[in-house]
């Protein structure tokens, strides 16, 4: 089992994402926070059960998908590092952790 390290900029971007929701229903906001949460408990007896993204097919990155988010993850030694979190109609930007 691998430990699963959040970083900070990966919880901004998913309170930011909640934010979003809750501008429009605010009951919703929660939803995809739980659906994150709940994917990302099973990386830590399958870290390699994400797929590489497209847009980084030679990369170190794997990412899985919690609807509607997009996770991106990086694997070192016997840690799994979340860093960066992404509603699914956003354009993947640089990742830098």
């Amino acid at each position: 089992m691998v430990e699963i390290i959040w970083t900070a900029p990966a919880l901004d971007e998913l309170d930011a994402i909640a934010a979003y929701v809750a501008m429009d229903n605010p009951v919703a906001a929660q939803i995809p926070v739980e659906k994150v949460f709940n994917a990302t408990e099973g990386l830590s007896r399958y870290p390699d059960s994400g797929r590489r993204p497209p847009e980084l097919p030679q990369g170190r990155y794997r990412e899985i998908v919690a609807p509607p988010c997009r996770i991106f993850y990086r694997i070192e030694n016997d840690k799994l590092y979340l860093v960066h979190v992404q509603r699914d109609a956003q354009q993947l930007r640089e990742i830098r952790y």
